[in-house]
């Protein structure tokens, strides 16, 4: 009978939750670029974050957290709970004529039918036509940056000798007329999208709602504001952290006085590993943005939801961006959608740390940003990892290896050929239930 204990206890706390009369409202913050180790609570030093750190104190802290190694692939696993392979999206989607396909049902699809109010503020990247755009996936208003932050100047996304797009801040809803601005003051970006982002706080402070604060920064260029420039000896990164960090804590600070601190779950996380061109740091993981190494897929995550996560916590399970979308749907009571394959699973019980509670998951896959083929697969310690996309298979027990610095194949043959088994199934499963990406023709 003891052995039943946990799981009738997991039973109990989910049934509680998804069943609570009065729904609760959703914040994901997700920043841009910032490596594993760029947060106070998981070992920077040089500049400060005391409002994530504290968030940290307040609920729980992933150190296995996965995601994909671009930005656009991320975006996507975040709002459908697939992996990017399964959606078609291995790359950032530059392009005028691309997108997550239109008939993906996305997380703010999902709980709009549940009565959820849903808004995004900051970085899309996922589809520059109007029939990708955040609206078009279910979002009731966005205010933002339609794909990424780059490049100085007035124009970037180039597709050869055609240029197609103009960095701009766009606001669009189904009650308002689209609006373009140019020429923007981009120092000033996190300021604006943090004031968006508590507007709308204050806006749907009587309903439901689900935020989306999809920072800017610290992809390159990396930019503060006025007030926070040479605030650390890091540079202008440092400052841009602290800049985030500020935000973060005004956010949370906003929902007390709104009287939704204790309904609100607020998830904090980096969209992939530090950016090759900036200082950002993964250690003690190899790599950085754009490689299937730990650095370029495992980032930080928080959460946070006063009298429903505990405090204090640290969880070393295996788990990702896939996740929140199931998670959030087990939350309310609702099943994610049964007509198409979903990778992600609960975390419920991960995040109250329930006894004995483990990742729901059996294997994690990391898929090549330049192939999109199946680079890596991750069962319990070990990781099975394809050095590029023809390179020879290399085994790494991450609990002695987390720097993934020892092939260990030749010793473990056994374990080698479990995890190439687990591999060709997913390449399998992914040649029957991969769906496509979104393509729309552009005069």
């Amino acid at each position: 009978m003891r052995n039943f204990l946990p799981a009738i206890f997991l039973l109990l706390v989910t049934s509680f939750i998804c069943n609570a009369a009065e729904k609760p409202n959703f914040v994901l913050i997700l920043s841009d670029d910032q490596g594993y180790a760029d947060l106070g609570c998981y070992g920077a030093t040089d500049f400060k974050t005391p409002n994530i750190d504290q968030m940290a104190k307040e609920g729980i802290r992933f150190t296995n957290y996965y995601v994909s190694p671009f930005c656009s692939p991320t975006r996507g696993s975040l709002i459908t709970g697939c992996y990017d392979k399964r959606i078609g999206i291995n790359r950032p989607l530059n392009g005028p004529d691309i997108g997550l396909h239109p008939d993906e049902i996305t997380i703010a699809e999902f709980l709009k039918e549940a009565g959820y109010a849903t808004a995004i503020v900051g970085k899309w990247h996922l589809g520059l036509h109007d029939s990708m755009s955040p609206i078009a996936q279910g979002f009731d208003y966005f205010a933002g940056i339609p794909l990424s932050h780059i490049r100085l100047g007035p124009t970037e996304h180039t597709d050869g000798p055609n240029k197609y797009y103009r960095r701009q801040w766009k606001t669009m809803g189904k009650e308002i007329k689209t609006k373009i601005e140019y020429d923007l003051n981009e120092p000033l970006f996190t300021k604006r999208i943090h004031n968006e982002a508590v507007a709308l706080l204050k806006k749907y402070k009587d309903e439901p709602f689900f935020l989306f604060i999809s920072h800017a920064q610290v992809h390159r260029e990396v930019m503060a504001s006025k007030e926070f420039q040479g605030r650390t000896k890091f540079g202008v990164y440092g400052d841009a952290v602290e800049e985030l960090d500020w935000s973060v804590g005004e956010v949370l600070k906003t929902l007390k006085e709104l009287g939704l601190d204790e309904k609100t779950l607020v998830i904090y996380q980096s969209d992939n590993g530090p950016s090759p061109h900036e200082v950002g740091s993964a250690r003690p993981l190899r790599g950085k943005k754009g490689s299937t190494w730990e650095g370029g897929t495992r980032v930080p995550c928080i959460m946070r939801w006063p009298g429903k996560i505990p405090p204090g916590q640290t969880c070393d399970q295996v788990a990702g961006a896939i996740d929140l979308f199931p998670t959030i749907a087990a939350i309310i009571g609702k099943k994610v959608p049964q007509d198409r394959v979903i990778d992600g699973r609960n975390i419920w019980p991960l995040m109250i740390g329930a006894e004995g509670a483990k990742s729901p998951r059996d294997s994690h896959f990391y898929f090549s940003p330049r192939s999109g083929a199946v680079a890596a697969v991750r069962k319990d310690n070990w990781k099975l990892h394809r050095f590029r996309d023809r390179g020879k298979w290399q085994l790494f027990d991450l609990k002695k290896d987390v720097g993934e610095t020892t092939d260990v194949s030749k010793d473990n043959p056994e374990v080698v050929a479990e995890l190439q088994k687990s591999l060709m199934g997913m390449r399998n499963d992914l040649s029957k239930n991969a769906r496509p990406l979104g393509r729309v023709e552009v005069k």
